[in-house]
């Protein structure tokens, strides 16, 4: 579900009550481990992460007046999500998260090719999150995109 929300703030404002803590532990999750130089923006209707215009110019490909964006969180219907460009970008992290995720939780996996999905919002592995998130550099993140861009 995208939301119209003009801020972080106003987004959160808007979530079920049931959704508030969850989602709001998650960002703080993410806020704390997020290496320097990510911003914390509204982007497609969700809370995003990503490389400012001011570090990295050009922008992302399919629109580049929009940041190149990183890492979303949604609350969507049925679902809170994690949208994490790094999982779908390299294999190793991928890897990394499925064996991790396996030994963190005792929920099954629920996941597309960069969302991952969390119906029971009691099984988020908040640790873990963060730890994926601190993975990735700004620096790194795009030598991944520009790599991935020439193939």
């Amino acid at each position: 579900m995208k939301s119209e929300a003009n801020s972080v703030e106003q987004y959160l404002k808007e979530l079920p009550k049931d959704r508030l803590a969850p989602m709001a532990r998650l960002r703080e999750s993410i806020l704390e481990n997020l290496p320097p130089g990510f911003e914390e923006t509204m982007n497609y209707g969700m809370i995003g992460y990503v490389v400012p215009h001011r570090i990295y110019p050009e922008g992302y490909h399919c629109n580049p007046k929009l940041p190149l964006p990183f890492i979303n969180i949604a609350s969507q219907k049925n679902y809170i999500a994690l949208y994490h460009m790094g999982l779908y970008s390299d294999p190793v992290l991928m890897k990394w998260w499925r064996d991790n995720y396996s030994k963190e939780t005792l929920g099954k996996l629920d996941m597309g090719k960069s969302c991952v999905r969390f119906k029971n919002t009691s099984q988020i592995p908040f640790s873990l999150i963060g730890e994926l998130c601190s993975k990735i550099t700004v620096k790194q993140w795009i030598e991944e995109y520009e790599s991935s861009r020439k193939n």
